[in-house]
């Protein structure tokens, strides 16, 4: 959904210390898809084998909560929300004060302008969302691309791209230098 990179995933996991399993999912594919293959690589991929809990960062969509609780729940894993019902207004400043940098790397343009693509996700864009977009991205209307921030050893080197229309989304392309 985020239209980045394998490589720059690569790189932000390592350089946050944590290892990546990728769970390949064809383009466009439906949730009965996706649904299977994260099943087979709970049993299948030696890393997740032992994963009791899996953490997401969504914020406030209870069906998208249901939805995961469920699927992990058929797995014998459950959920763990930590950010759940924070003030995402709030969060977002929180982030960038923290010290996190990251592009915008995916836009609904039924919902924000295609102009948000590739734009650092900084003080100055959250001073220009419209109010109805949430600053956090919960509602699908943007997506990011974390480059830097306490949690990495080092920032990630890259720089934004080509900006294209595709599937009804606009993406921006991020190349590692």
């Amino acid at each position: 959904m985020h239209g980045v990179r394998r490589e720059l995933l690569s790189i932000q996991a390592a350089a946050a210390g944590i290892s990546l399993v990728e769970v390949s999912i064809p383009p466009g594919c439906g949730n009965n898809v996706y649904e299977t293959r994260l099943a087979n690589a709970w049993t299948t991929a030696p890393p997740l084998a032992g994963v009791e809990s899996v953490a997401f960062g969504d914020l406030f969509l209870e069906d998208v909560r249901a939805y995961r609780e469920r699927q992990l729940a058929a797995n014998n894993k459950r959920g763990v929300f930590p950010i759940w019902g924070r003030d995402t207004r709030k969060l977002a400043h929180d982030f960038i004060a923290a010290g996190f940098e990251a592009f915008i790397v995916c836009v609904d343009p039924r919902t924000l302008d295609a102009s948000f693509a590739g734009r650092p996700f900084d003080e100055q864009l959250l001073s220009e969302l419209p109010a109805n977009v949430d600053p956090c991205g919960e509602n699908g209307e943007f997506h990011t691309f974390v480059h830097a921030g306490p949690i990495f050893s080092q920032p990630i080197s890259c720089h934004t791209g080509e900006i294209v229309q595709r599937d009804g989304f606009v993406f921006c392309d991020v190349h590692a230098t």
